[in-house]
């Protein structure tokens, strides 16, 4: 779609030079998707050159402009990264949950996913279910809000006027963990209805995030003394997603996401068992 209202394209990742009217650019997928009335100026955010993937001792740094496509590669099974870094199984699948064509991967991006804030948005999965920290850009200061705090709700997040997303920290504690995906969508082609992310970490506890089936990320923690019981675990998710909480559009309704969080989250707890437990 033409956004036929926008009058310049300037290109900046400073946000001092942001004003009412302006959008942030990265891949633009969705911006130029729904199109606008209102915007006049797109500042263009891969004018910035920032690496798309960093790595230390401490873990991984993602850029908000680095593509899905950049991001699936990483994600190779095979590859160095994976290895030292087992968390890192679930990038892929998360990556293959956008359902989309090579030209959307190759211009979408993980700040656009997250920045976007729908319920069913990969990477928002991806980064919460990793533990995974923020660095906001604002007119006020830097500031740094964990991914599974930062979207809030339904095409909502806690992101102020004129903030950008600079990056996303994946801590090492995390990246080391065993990790497991599970989806479902109420068909092959369509968009997630349920999209839960198991992590066994180092220590030994157990992290269950929930998204797609509820307008925010929900995330479970379990201490170190070993997974849950099924009991436990559904208990848990009682006290933390209340009806409310579950989302409803024509991907699914909000007793069908229900059941089948639960049931997804039991088979997590069984994959990422212990060989003595199992």
């Amino acid at each position: 779609m033409d956004l036929n209202t926008v009058e310049a394209l300037v290109p900046t990742a400073d946000p001092a030079d942001w004003r009412e009217g302006d959008a942030w650019l990265a891949g633009g997928t969705v911006l130029f998707s729904y199109g606008s009335q209102t915007l006049r100026r797109l500042l263009d955010l891969t004018s910035a050159g920032w690496e798309p993937i960093e790595e230390d001792d401490g873990g991984i740094t993602l850029a908000a402009t680095c593509t899905v496509a950049r991001l699936w590669e990483a994600g190779d099974p095979e590859g160095a990264i994976v290895q030292r870094w087992p968390g890192l199984a679930v990038v892929r699948p998360c990556c293959d949950a956008f359902v989309a064509s090579f030209k959307i991967w190759n211009l979408s991006t993980v700040g656009g996913n997250i920045a976007t804030s729908l319920p069913a948005g990969p990477l928002t999965s991806l980064c919460a279910g990793l533990d995974g920290v923020a660095t906001l850009w604002g007119i006020a200061g830097n500031r740094e809000v964990p991914v599974a705090e930062l979207v809030t709700g339904d095409g909502r997040n806690a992101l102020e006027p004129g903030e950008l997303i600079r990056s996303i920290r994946l801590p090492a504690h995390a990246l080391r963990a065993r990790t497991a995906f599970r989806r479902l969508s109420l068909s092959n082609l369509g968009r997630s209805g349920v999209l839960l992310i198991g992590r066994r970490d180092p220590d030994g506890g157990f992290v269950l995030t929930v998204t797609a089936s509820t307008k925010r990320p929900v995330q479970l923690r379990f201490t170190a003394l070993g997974l849950p019981s099924p009991d436990a675990l559904a208990g848990t998710l009682d006290a933390a997603i209340p009806e409310a909480l579950y989302h409803e559009d024509l991907h699914g309704l909000p007793a069908w996401r229900r059941d089948m969080t639960y049931r997804l989250a039991e088979e997590l707890r069984l994959e990422l068992c212990d060989q003595e437990g199992a």
